[in-house]
C-alpha cells in the first residue's frame, strides 16, 4: 500500500551516504535523485524510500511520533541494520528483539533525528 515515504534532511551528503550504506544492506540502491531529492528502492514497482530538502526553504524538523518502519527478514538482519545504523552516527530508540506476537523490531533515529524501525514477523 505504502508507495513511498521521505524524510527530510538539513545536509544532504551526509544523509545520503548514511542511506545508501544502511539501504545497500537491504539490497536498495538509488533510483533517483537530483539537488533536492535522493530515492531509493529495490526494484521498479517496489515502495521506495527518499530524503528530500523541505521545498519551503525552511530547515528540516523530526515529526514527532513519525517513524518509518522498513520490513526485512528476519531478526539477524534487524540486528545488523541496527548494528550498522549505531557504527554510522544513528543513535539508538529500541535494542532488537521479540514484540507483541510473533514480531520483531529494532529502533534507530538517523543522524537528522528521525525514527527508523525494522522489523520481521515471524
Amino acid at each position: 500500500m505504502i508507495g513511498y515515504a521521505t524524510l527530510g534532511t538539513n545536509d544532504f551528503e551526509k544523509s545520503g551516504a548514511f542511506y545508501d550504506t544502511l539501504l545497500g544492506e537491504l539490497g536498495a540502491r538509488r533510483i533517483m535523485e537530483d539537488d533536492h531529492i535522493i530515492v531509493w528502492s529495490n526494484k521498479p514497482g517496489a515502495a521506495m524510500l527518499g530524503i528530500i530538502k523541505p521545498n519551503n526553504g525552511e530547515p528540516a524538523t523530526v515529526g514527532n511520533g513519525t517513524m518509518i518502519a522498513l520490513l526485512v527478514k528476519d531478526l539477524a538482519t534487524i540486528e545488523s541494520l541496527h548494528a550498522k545504523a549505531l557504527e554510522m552516527g544513528g543513535t539508538d530508540e529500541g535494542a532488537p528483539g521479540p514484540r507483541g506476537n510473533n514480531m520483531s523490531f529494532g529502533y534507530v533515529r538517523d543522524l537528522e533525528g528521525n525514527k527508523l524501525a525494522f522489523y520481521c514477523m515471524g
